[in-house]
């Protein structure tokens, strides 16, 4: 039983220490923020309408282009760290299988391009 406390207790007390600033944060949040914002502080924003309006109301399509291109080097960047790493161990079928992927997510970006999703007026 000695052992296992032994073993366990870094775990334990690296938990309490984030319960504990998670709670001090959370009070200090609850204790220092401002109660009356003003109206430009709760005003509609990311999209520019307001939060509940009617549901059928059009978009505008460059809204839904930025989206594609965050998630196109979203999922750039989060395949090309591990590949990185790995480049060393990986045969030509890892590279070649990279390079497909890197060519899918170009011929994406020149998609948005096209579109005119870089050219915010």
């Amino acid at each position: 039983m000695d052992t296992l406390l032994r073993e366990y207790l870094p775990i334990i007390i690296l938990l309490a220490l984030a319960i504990g600033l998670g709670l001090v944060l959370m009070l200090s949040a609850a204790v220092l923020a401002v109660r009356n914002p003003d109206p430009e502080k709760v005003s509609a924003y990311e999209c520019g309408f307001n939060a509940f309006d009617d549901a059928r109301m059009k978009f505008d399509v460059r809204f839904y282009l930025v989206s594609i291109l965050f998630i196109i080097f979203d999922l750039e960047v989060a395949f090309l760290f591990p590949w990185a790493v790995a480049f060393g161990d990986l045969s030509m079928t890892g590279f070649w299988s990279m390079m497909v992927f890197l060519a899918v997510l170009t011929i994406g970006f020149a998609y948005e391009w096209k579109k005119g999703a870089l050219e915010w007026e």
